[in-house]
């Protein structure tokens, strides 16, 4: 995933890898400088001023290797920030088209508050991952085999020294990172539940403080918090023990090179010249070792949790949606709607919501849903715009199988007006041109009218480029019904589908939105799903739900007579209005 991102950075990514090994080049020419300047001074046989001209000589090429890696870090941060900034940039984007192209249960599959933690947190562990992967990781393996091979020419005794300090420290980096390992499991997982809390909260906020339950849900939020605050410090303690350990070892490394080299300088008067001269480097080439280990050590954990959101990114963008389409031209159908024989389960729901299901709509003709609540009758609205693929069965569409029509001939011939009116924030316009963006203000005028929006649309100053809060925060739950209402009608669909959303408007604002529909949607074919009878009683046909089964078909008129189920829902909203 990370390798094809990359590629589209070539010339970012050469130019990255290039600054590095400047940089890197540059660690390891500057030791070798200091012990040319230390045999200078040691050496008994050079006069002053010799020394002075071949110091100074030294140093200049000393001071010019240092500013050539200084240019290179530099450089080398600037191309590093724009990889993992544009590469974050595409993953964000293919991800965020990857969820539109999912179905319903693809996103109940994964929840929403995990989405949005997978979108930010996670892409910006993958964006932090790259950055220190350009700057440091590549970095310190050439740094550390660099190093190891120059320290062992410097001072070919010692070589044992290195070894034992490396494997020691490489001891104490395992232990660290197998202890560490299952505290950055949890991490993410810790962030989608808190996330989800905090999701919640701040929906619900208005029923939270009418129940006055602000001290639980804070206690709720505390507690997942707390776990979250417990796998950082179990992280952070192994971290305050690895530092002191590694300088320990490292000191004790340079310790044992000193006394040893000591020992040496007292043979003769060459050898003790060379070896001064080469122990600075080797405890410079010794140090530059234990900073590769360390920063190796310390870069794996943040690569330990940049491996885990790219394993999350990956699932997402490799799930295959469980809803495709034909790639077929669109047409034009009829608003005829046919259900033949449809069962339909939610995952990992045993028992079928909708069950052995058949019925069929004529163009134009209005038909309400009832039944009871959970009889299935949202479930069943949801199939016609194929929200959901059914489990078995058929659902046909001016005769054609909804699952053999192009995403285009859907969306042109059906709308739906859901339960709960969603708006986005924006304008009013914008939010109505989600049902057709080619609207002109005639034709937004002309929904509006027949969903009784215009009312309220009229009196605000901005008209349709007034502005609308996040989820519609700004307006009452009737305007937003009538606003969604504008929207689902806006496009003039061959089907309508109204999921009970009129509940928030008043018994008069309910009339006109339905003698509006009597009168200017005739051609189209409606269908209401209505928890109250006198929304659908001039219906032309009426459907009654009873737990997933269609247990009668007709007038109002007929199933006051022949239907138990209808009667007994008729009566109960009677003797509820008298």
């Amino acid at each position: 995933m990370i390798i094809k991102a990359l590629g589209k950075y070539k010339l970012l990514v050469t130019a990255a890898l290039l600054t590095m090994l400047l940089q890197v080049g540059a660690a390891l020419w500057q030791p070798s400088y200091m012990k040319s300047i230390l045999s200078v001074m040691a050496n008994m046989t050079l006069s002053t001023s010799g020394k002075i001209d071949r110091i100074s000589n030294y140093g200049v090429a000393l001071i010019g290797v240092a500013i050539i890696g200084l240019i290179g870090s530099i450089l080398n941060t600037i191309t590093a920030a724009k990889i993992a900034q544009s590469v974050s940039a595409d993953l964000r984007e293919n991800t965020f088209r990857k969820i539109q192209t999912f179905a319903y249960a693809d996103i109940e599959k994964f929840k929403s508050e995990n989405l949005v933690v997978r979108m930010t947190n996670d892409i910006n562990q993958i964006q932090m991952l790259l950055m220190m992967t350009f700057q440091v990781l590549i970095r310190v393996p050439l740094l550390f085999v660099g190093a190891f091979i120059l320290s062992i020419i410097t001072m070919p005794k010692l070589w044992w020294i290195i070894v034992v300090m490396v494997v020691l420290i490489v001891v104490v980096t395992g232990f660290a990172m197998k202890s560490m390992g299952p505290h950055f499991a949890m991490f993410q997982r810790l962030m989608d539940r808190i996330n989800g809390i905090t999701k919640d909260n701040l929906r619900g906020s208005r029923v939270v403080k009418s129940f006055v339950q602000e001290d639980n849900e804070a206690k709720k939020f505390d507690k997942q918090s707390d776990e979250l605050l417990h796998h950082n410090l179990a992280v952070g303690y192994t971290f305050s023990t690895m530092i002191p350990a590694f300088t320990i070892i490292s000191q004790l490394a340079i310790f044992v090179a000193i006394i040893l080299v000591s020992t040496f300088v007292t043979k003769s008067a060459s050898y003790a010249q060379d070896q001064l001269g080469g122990i600075m480097s080797f405890i410079q080439y010794m140090m530059q070792i234990m900073f590769a280990i360390i920063m190796g050590g310390m870069m794996s954990m943040f690569a330990s949790r940049g491996f885990v959101s790219m394993g999350r990114i990956k699932e997402v963008l490799d799930t295959e949606v469980t809803m495709s389409f034909d790639d077929v031209p669109d047409e034009d159908l009829t608003g005829s709607v046919e259900f033949d024989h449809v069962t339909f389960s939610y995952p990992n729901d045993k028992k079928p919501t909708i069950n052995d299901v058949s019925f069929e709509i004529e163009p134009g003709e209005m038909v309400g849903i009832v039944g009871a609540t959970g009889a299935g009758k949202s479930t069943l609205a949801q199939l016609i715009p194929r929200l959901f693929d059914p489990t078995s069965g058929y659902v046909k569409v001016g005769g054609q199988d909804l699952k053999h029509v192009s995403k285009g001939t859907l969306k042109k011939t059906i709308s739906i007006v859901l339960q709960k009116a969603i708006l986005f924030s924006g304008t009013i316009a914008g939010n109505l041109k989600q049902g057709n963006p080619n609207a002109t203000t005639e034709d937004m005028n002309r929904a509006a009218q027949i969903a009784q929006a215009s009312e309220f649309i009229d009196r605000l100053p901005e008209g349709y480029e007034a502005p609308v809060e996040e989820r519609g925060n700004n307006f009452s739950g009737g305007q937003k019904q009538r606003m969604s209402i504008t929207r689902g009608v806006i496009k003039r669909p061959k089907v309508l589908i109204l999921d009970d959303s009129t509940s928030a408007l008043d018994a008069r604002s309910e009339k006109l939105v339905q003698d509006a529909f009597n009168r200017e949607l005739k051609g189209t074919t409606t269908i209401i799903i209505a928890q109250k009878i006198s929304s659908v009683v001039h219906a032309d046909k009426i459907l009654v739900l009873d737990q997933g089964h269609l247990v009668a078909q007709g007038k109002h008129q007929e199933l006051v007579e022949n239907s138990d189920v209808y009667r007994q829902i008729y009566d109960t909203q009677k003797a509820k209005e008298d």
